[in-house]
């Protein structure tokens, strides 16, 4: 086996007590060879259980024991077979001894030997609640030594994963915390990990499906000042699964040519403009980049001059207290900063920093400029990670902090600012209140659900499901949501039962209606379309209302004028900007504008309809961003407008709608009192003889 390979055997538990379990263990299983099948195809694997009713394996026939011990599949390079295998799991009949599926450790002993350099793991699966028999010799701390002894001479690591729930009456305690103190040896005395899960959904996550190697981002110096630097090394801590990067798949071939890649090579020829038959070749093309309406040329040369050339660096700017530093100010993945092994000083120097800034409360902030030629440096901030382990040194957790320009801040008006009568009662209060205390994921005195780091993406484990059903069956058609997965992304609904009475209570303080689903993309078609069109009959084109609404937000959040078509939406969407402060002004006087020139050229019907929903529009945006004065003014400006034009029709239509001032008892900083506000619509026009 290569260095960069691995061999791995899953021991599994398949008695009476994990049964209820068994499905997810299945999956979870499946899922880990069906992404080695991806990224790390020439890894080997072997599959061994235990608390069967059968007795397999090569121990027993050598030395005898190791009863009900089955080795399903010896170790052997990942295939379909194996997920086969593992979606199949046989129902053992005998508690299961987790020390007698040491069995494992001695197929990779024999496979691989001394000298063999792959990566080796032990993957246990159990809930370890039955009990460990006792050994001929010594004692049960005796043997897990001896085996830990073993697997760290030959570097075997191991992965304990422990399913357990509740402990239900029947189970005796002190067995289970037996079982707790073995394993705790292993973790002791070899390169072992344990992890506890209580549910399905966080068994999916516990198993590290993907094994990625660490590499370095940085090898430096920590230049704390110029006669001071601590030689480090930078790792990534956190990263996004993605996607794996799927290619192209050419059926071209021959069916015969049994060396074929199958691959989709795609080149491009550039030819003159003059000459279309001609080929351009490398040394003669050039990139060239629009201004206005003009192409101009720059070179590979030109453009290398002008680029940012920062030295490869992390320095030291200052120090600046925890507090100064929210949470969601950190962008992109985490990255840990280490001394450099093996070297004591620079470890000493990291372990002192650290704990310095522990104790006084403050955090780095550093330039990064992580390799040479690095066209942008990195702002961040370093946050001391101390160990509680003794052989485990201190270290940094770096997250990269945003420029100025990175930096959006959204204004939100105060609820104290509106009126009394839009305020929440005690009982309102309470209400919600209640129904946000109802969705914690962590409750005071309960474990916290969807753990993140056990907690597995429902999008990646669809695909990847589906990928291997595509392997056998090339028309499968893509599978349901598996019902564990969906525990991620539906509500619980033993949740919501138990909180009955607050959903109730919340229904009854409020009044809650279904909001019906419109199809915004035809309506919204219809209403921009012209009043000349050539196709004033039907629908028009779908692929122009797909494309409104696909972009429906963008062009609303980019809108920066009021247009004819859709003057409520553009005016909505300015006043929503919160790039700069001047667009709530603007968006107000662009709509008075616009409402002006509609009234001045109204002929009444639709557009008596249509400056009316613009009105209503502009009073509702001046209550929200607390402008009554604006409001209030414009609208006796545009009683004086009527007067003016003779447009008594227009302004008793207004008052037959109630459209009126804004009071006081809709904005605290209103002039206008509710009986004067309800006076104003008094007001007559002498109409047209």
């Amino acid at each position: 086996m290569a260095r960069n390979r691995e061999g791995l055997v899953l021991l599994l538990d398949v008695g009476p007590s994990m049964h209820k379990v068994l499905p997810e263990v299945q999956k979870i299983c499946s899922m880990l060879i069906q992404k080695k099948l991806i990224y790390r195809k020439f890894d080997e694997v072997g599959i061994v259980i235990f608390g069967a009713e059968d007795t397999d394996n090569e121990l027993t026939i050598e030395v005898g024991g190791y009863e009900h011990v089955v080795v399903l599949r010896n170790i052997k390079v990942v295939d379909g077979d194996i997920v086969e295998a593992l979606q199949e799991l046989p129902r053992g009949t005998v508690a299961g001894d987790y020390l007698d599926a040491v069995v494992g450790m001695d197929m990779l002993i024999k496979k691989y030997q001394l000298t063999n350099k792959g990566k080796k793991r032990i993957c246990l699966i159990t809930d370890a609640q039955n009990p460990i028999k006792d050994p001929y010799k010594g004692t049960k701390d005796d043997q897990v030594s001896t085996i830990a002894v073993q697997m760290a001479a030959h570097g075997v690591r191991m992965e304990t994963i422990i399913v357990r729930g509740r402990l239900g009456e029947d189970i005796d305690q002190r067995i289970v915390d037996e079982n707790d103190h073995l394993l705790h040896l292993f973790s002791e005395k070899t390169s072992a990990k344990t992890v506890y899960v209580e549910s399905p959904t966080s068994l999916l996550g516990a198993l590290r499906t993907r094994d990625i190697s660490p590499v370095t981002i940085f090898r430096g110096d920590l230049e704390i000042s110029p006669k001071l630097k601590i030689k480090v090394w930078v790792y990534k801590k956190t990263s996004e699964e993605k996607f794996p990067t799927l290619k192209k798949y050419s059926d071209k071939a021959p069916p015969t040519d049994k060396y074929a890649t199958h691959e989709v090579k795609v080149d491009y020829e550039y030819k003159s403009v003059e000459d279309p038959s001609k080929v351009i070749p490398p040394n003669q093309r050039i990139k060239g980049y629009r201004y206005g309406p003009q192409v101009v040329p720059i070179s590979s040369v030109e453009w290398d001059a002008f680029k940012f050339k920062p030295e490869k660096s992390v320095k030291l700017l200052g120090f600046t207290n925890a507090s100064n530093i929210l949470r969601h100010y950190y962008m992109k993945d985490v990255n840990i900063f280490i001394a450099e092994p093996g070297n004591a000083r620079a470890a000493i120097a990291v372990s002192a920093l650290a704990r310095a800034m522990k104790e006084l409360n403050k955090v780095a902030i550093v330039r990064c400029v992580w390799r040479q030629g690095q066209g942008s440096v990195v702002l961040g901030v370093l946050t001391p990670n101390l160990s509680e382990k003794d052989k485990t040194p201190d270290s940094f957790c770096f997250n990269v902090l945003p420029f100025a320009e990175d930096v959006r801040e959204f204004q939100f008006p105060s609820f104290s600012n509106f009126p009394a009568s839009w305020q929440p009662s005690e009982q309102e209060q309470q209400a919600a209140d209640n129904l946000v205390m109802m969705l914690d994921l962590a409750p005071p005195g309960k474990e916290e659900a969807l753990l993140p780091e056990f907690t597995p993406n429902p999008i990646l484990e669809r695909f990847y499901h589906h990928l291997e059903l595509k392997s056998k069956q090339p028309d499968a058609a893509v599978p349901p949501l598996d019902r564990t997965l969906k525990k991620i992304t539906e509500p619980d609904p033993q949740l919501f039962s138990e909180s009955k009475s607050v959903i109730e209570a919340l229904c009854k303080s409020f009044e809650v209606k279904e909001n019906p689903k419109l199809k915004k993309s035809t309506r919204r078609l219809l209403q921009e379309k012209p009043s000349g069109s050539d196709d004033e009959g039907g629908y028009g084109d779908t692929s122009n209302a797909l494309a409104i609404k696909s972009d429906e937000s963008q062009l609303l959040a980019k809108a920066d004028k009021i247009g004819d078509l859709t003057p409520v939406q553009d005016f909505e969407a300015m006043m929503s900007r919160r790039d700069n402060p001047d667009w709530v002004a603007k968006a107000i006087k662009d709509m008075e504008n616009k409402i002006c020139n509609m009234v001045e050229n109204c002929k009444g019907g639709d557009n008596y309809c249509k400056a009316l929903e613009c009105l209503v529009a502009l009073r509702k945006g001046c209550i929200l961003e607390q402008e009554p004065k604006q409001f209030n003014d414009f609208l006796h400006h545009l009683f004086r407008l009527c007067q003016e034009k003779k447009l008594g029709n227009f302004w008793e239509f207004l008052a037959s709608k109630e459209l009126t001032l804004i009071s006081t008892s809709e904005a605290i900083d209103s002039e206008v009192t509710e009986d004067e506000a309800k006076n104003f619509l008094v007001k007559k026009l002498p109409k047209l003889e």
